[in-house]
């Protein structure tokens, strides 16, 4: 992670076990998805292996189209933190923030949320687009991070 003051989107604000499934899933496939055509690959297998090819490849179909617009008609970069660490950047956390709004329904709130991402022109297209990839992450029914936290420790023996 590059120095929080020189990138405030950086900025650890939270750990991701504090996230429900749906966010965690955002944060953990972007992190993925910004470290390349190996990991973007990964991200395509997982969403294909739970939902199906069709429905999979959907998904990664929107979730790129997604990234790809927040990368060229971003306000700035995003800011990520690595694939394993357990913080939560400022970015994820909004980037997790706004899937889950736009999941939910609340289609001008999460408008406005991705004015803090891309130009305002682009945000009813991003919205859309979270939007579905949110459903299709829900329709994956993933454990939340704390879940799986508490199960592993429940097993380790000390």
């Amino acid at each position: 992670m590059r120095d929080a003051h020189q990138h405030p989107g950086g900025a650890p604000v939270g750990f991701i076990t504090e996230l429900d499934s749906l966010q965690a899933a955002s944060v953990i496939y972007l992190r993925m998805w910004c470290d390349g055509p190996d990991a973007q690959e990964k991200v395509g297998s997982d969403l294909a292996s739970v939902l199906g090819n069709t429905s999979g490849s959907k998904a990664r179909a929107t979730f790129e189209q997604l990234c790809s617009l927040c990368a060229r008609f971003g306000r700035r970069p995003l800011m990520r933190h690595s694939v394993t660490c357990k913080c939560l950047g400022a970015d994820e956390s909004c980037f997790a923030h706004f899937i889950a709004t736009a999941t939910e329904g609340q289609r001008e709130d999460a408008m406005l949320i991705a004015t803090l991402l891309v130009r305002a022109d682009m945000a009813p297209l991003v919205a859309s687009l979270a939007a579905d990839f949110g459903l299709a992450l829900k329709r994956m029914h993933l454990s939340a991070p704390r879940d799986i936290a508490r199960s592993e420790a429940a097993r380790t023996l000390h």
